[in-house]
């Protein structure tokens, strides 16, 4: 995705859709996909005003955005749908298009404003996601999450094992010096928790099982790296952007290597396949398939 930067001039116009048929032109569609922002606002009407120094941005559509996505459980008013890696939860600077919410709604034939999302993963992250179909449910699974009667079980697999095989991650998290990632005991820190466990090893490679207690920013990704094991992919938080097999051959990622495997909500358990990448993956660092299997039931405290 590329994004256009335009400072708005004295005589290049009044309104948003005038800018946008300069800053990109031929893009007809920018202002209704939510692709527009004048500062950091979204604006969806191209007839709303702007005035010279303002700067809009203009984000491309995104490309290979899939039609559907597939639904893992449905109750009266919930969904429960499998997230693709490279899709984001909610609507971003690109737009609502391409949004995992948009593609729900769609699914499901309702519009996207009856949707409300009560969890989010990261774009580069795969599995789980909940949507209640109005506010009321979505204030009940809020409250049901509060009371951690709302369990979910990720998988991941990290570059290196963590110094202990089981246990509880509860460093505090807060905003990092860039405001779009986190850091341990960072600005504003607030408590998290997550239990942890080491399935298998295969070479330094180690496959995870997590079950976040909180629900933090970026909060297994920053607590694995803080405890040592960076999960593949994740260069933000410190995982190598290749890694190299005794045989030569070198792994590459586009990807975060973590995925939101299983969620249980009014006892009912919900899971997301294992991405054919992932297995793919670890089978080539040497583990075995079976292990992501136990990594899903592995016995943690409860969340």
């Amino acid at each position: 995705m590329t994004t256009r930067r335009f400072i708005v001039g004295d005589d290049d116009g009044a309104t948003v859709g005038e800018i946008v048929a300069l800053a990109a032109p031929g893009d007809a569609n920018a202002v209704v996909e939510g692709r527009v922002f004048v500062g950091r606002k979204r604006v969806l009407r191209a007839s709303e005003a702007v005035g010279a120094g303002d700067e809009v941005t203009v984000a491309s559509a995104a490309s290979d955005v899939p039609a559907a996505v597939s639904v893992l459980a449905r109750g009266k008013r919930w969904v429960a749908v499998d997230k693709p890696a490279g899709t984001p939860t909610i609507p971003d600077h690109g737009g609502a298009s391409h949004a995992l919410l948009t593609l729900a709604a769609r699914t499901v034939g309702l519009e996207p404003s009856h949707l409300h999302a009560t969890s989010r993963l990261d774009r580069e992250v795969s599995g789980v996601v909940v949507f209640a179909l109005d506010a009321e449910m979505a204030a009940r699974l809020r409250q049901e999450r509060e009371e951690h009667r709302y369990a979910r079980r990720y998988v991941a697999i990290a570059a290196r094992a963590p110094r202990e095989d089981t246990g509880t991650w509860d460093a505090p998290i807060g905003r990092a010096k860039d405001p779009r990632h986190r850091a341990v005991n960072g600005r504003d820190a607030t408590s998290a928790r997550t239990h942890f466990a080491v399935v298998a090893r295969a070479g330094e490679a180690a496959l995870l099982a997590l079950a976040p207690v909180t629900g933090r920013t970026h909060q297994l990704r920053v607590h694995a790296s803080h405890a040592g094991a960076p999960l593949l992919g994740d260069r933000v938080y410190g995982a190598p952007a290749r890694v190299t097999l005794p045989s030569g051959k070198v792994l590459s990622f586009d990807r975060i290597a973590l995925h939101a495997a299983r969620v249980t909500i009014f006892s009912s358990v919900i899971d997301a396949p294992i991405p054919a990448l992932l297995r793919e993956t670890w089978g080539a660092l040497g583990g075995d398939d079976g292990d992501w299997a136990d990594a899903v039931a592995r016995s943690l405290p409860p969340s």
